[in-house]
């Protein structure tokens, strides 16, 4: 990272940061063509190991692409505030961000779907509840998870008033 005084190290931070997030953008790619999807999503992290959970319909550019190349980034961002400046130069913006790389593995396993779709749930809710799901939904949508195999946190905060 190029701004190392602004690089977050701390899993617990990083996952604070996820945890404060509503939506990732997924960015994937084929044929040097990238392609940025902003989702919803869950997450989870487990011996070391973050996992950020998907859905979606079964058809369309986004399954079509990862259907070829599984390869992904992913980033998410909150705490945005402006900083002001006497000059346009000055100006800037607070913010806190993670950003990472992995590989995206389509969920077939019905158990594992609804584990999935329960974390995905308890992110975006904020409750711990654990959904029933009816077969016939949980057969009409697509439900992929992002194996993360490196992530990173950056923060910029705002400058103390002088």
């Amino acid at each position: 990272m190029r701004r190392a005084d602004r690089e977050i190290t701390s899993i617990e931070e990083k996952l604070i940061i996820i945890s404060e997030c509503k939506v990732c953008r997924i960015g994937i790619s084929i044929n040097d063509q990238p392609y940025v999807i902003p989702l919803n999503f869950g997450y989870d992290y487990k011996n070391n190991q973050l996992i950020l959970y998907f859905h979606s319909a079964k058809e369309g550019k986004k399954i079509d692409i990862l259907s070829q190349n599984n390869k992904s980034c992913f980033e998410v961002d909150c705490d945005h505030k402006l900083i002001e400046g006497k000059v346009a130069c000055d100006y800037g913006f607070a913010f806190t961000s993670v950003i990472g790389f992995g590989k995206i593995e389509f969920i077939e396993d019905r158990d594992e779907k609804v584990y999935a779709l329960n974390m995905l749930m308890k992110h975006q809710t904020d409750c711990d509840t654990e959904y029933e799901y009816e077969d016939k939904r949980l057969n009409a949508i697509a439900v992929y998870k992002l194996i993360v195999e490196e992530f990173t946190g950056k923060h910029k905060a705002i400058p103390p008033k002088m």
